[in-house]
């Protein structure tokens, strides 16, 4: 489980960039509404981690992400050519 944005506006959640694998979490902390994107292969290890952290999840709803999670981030740098 990675966040990715914490503490962000649930705009950020809108990025088409992102991998279909991120999740939009809305919870609870010291009486105000927060919104953190994070990633993970399993739902529940995102529920598991704010919940244990937090207390209170509110909402957590799937990013508008489009990218395949094992492409995403992978810089395609030019390797050296052997001589």
């Amino acid at each position: 489980m990675k966040v990715l944005h914490e503490n962000c506006e649930a705009t950020m959640a809108e990025d088409k960039s992102l991998p279909y694998t991120a999740y939009l979490v809305e919870y609870e902390t010291e009486g105000k509404k927060r919104f953190d994107v994070a990633i993970s292969s399993k739902l529940v290890e995102i529920f598991d981690h704010y919940y244990d952290k937090y207390g209170k999840v509110i909402n957590m709803t799937q990013s508008n992400g489009r990218v395949n999670p094992k492409l995403w981030g992978n810089s395609t740098e030019k390797k050296s050519k052997k001589k």
